[in-house]
């Protein structure tokens, strides 16, 4: 009897290794300064100019591919239907955990995209814009459940995504601010017709448990191309207690921030606190809601203990 691993054989992802994806590149490359690649670090996350060599120019390229198919796609069913509709935005969605990286992930690949032979527009959008104020959340008794399913305004983001893949010329998406940890009221983030619109928070793969009546719509619906960041909790807590700390050094230090009360921490209180609110708010909100949605992806980044990418799994076919 010829033994098989199930597991792997019947993966709907094929993996691939930091070694083999880097070779996958087709030697495309586009300079990029210094300047920028400090722009597109946050906190403490590395980002060297080799991670975008490796990692995310051969990403650049293989969404190329998909951009270009979408596009001839589009042109055919316009001559099939005799018309010229206007062409309509790829939407590439980018979900992962806290802390996971995966706001560094959309800026560099906004930037990496954009230096494409035809220069195309490239805008990021984050849910967080559409969380809804603290002063619902706190109405309702769940701001510290900030981030999970219900702290969404679903119906507003599912409305935004629809605009854009309705063709609307100009639509506008809420704007949050990490500083005050709220929606800031009457502030908005205008997109006018991207070529490709990336959409990036930790929702974005999950179901709208919300909706209850009519038809089911889900965020993802909206999606050409998904991308999950992944890496193991272990690493996912230490990521999170160092960006902690880096805060209440930085930013927890102005007085307009909504954690200065944290300003003041020690080391190790600092390193308790964060701790704590990973384990009683992040870590479950994780488990429950974010890590299932890992498969739902087209592509998943998987990351090494020192945030760079050590492989990429594709979803076949």
């Amino acid at each position: 009897m010829v033994k098989t691993t199930d597991s792997i054989a019947y993966s709907p992802f094929r993996h691939i290794s930091r070694a083999m994806w880097k070779d996958l590149n087709g030697h495309l490359s586009y300079p990029i300064a210094d300047e920028d690649i400090h722009q597109l670090n946050a906190l403490n996350e590395p980002l060297t100019m080799r991670e975008i060599e490796e990692i995310y120019f051969p990403l650049s390229h293989l969404l190329r591919i998909h951009v270009d198919c979408y596009r001839r796609l589009h042109q055919n069913a316009n001559a099939f239907f005799n018309n010229q509709a206007k062409r309509l935005p790829f939407i590439i969605g980018i979900a992962g955990s806290v802390a996971a990286g995966k706001s560094t992930t959309a800026r560099v690949l906004q930037k990496v995209l954009s230096l494409g032979p035809d220069n195309p527009k490239v805008d990021l959008v984050t849910t967080d814009g559409f969380l809804y104020p603290n002063e619902y959340l706190e109405a309702r008794g769940i701001l510290n459940r900030k981030g999970f399913p219900e702290s969404y305004d679903t119906k507003r983001l599912l409305g935004f995504l629809s605009d854009i893949k309705s063709g609307k010329e100009v639509v506008f998406s809420p704007v949050y601010s990490h500083l005050v940890y709220d929606i800031i009221p009457n502030e908005l983030q205008q997109v006018t017709q991207p070529d490709i619109l990336i959409v990036e928070g930790i929702n974005v793969l999950q179901v709208n448990v919300q909706a209850r009546r009519g038809p089911k719509v889900f965020v993802s619906d909206f999606f050409d191309y998904s991308i999950y960041v992944d890496a193991d909790p272990k690493n996912l807590l230490q990521w999170y207690i160092q960006r902690f700390q880096w805060l209440r050094k930085t930013a927890f230090q102005q007085p307009d921030s909504y954690f200065h009360r944290y300003a003041d921490l020690s080391e190790a209180q600092s390193v308790e606190m964060a701790t704590t609110i990973w384990e009683e708010i992040n870590k479950p909100n994780l488990i429950k809601n974010i890590l299932p949605t890992r498969l739902r992806a087209d592509l998943i980044l998987e990351k090494g203990s020192h945030h760079f990418v050590k492989s990429v799994k594709i979803r076949k076919g």
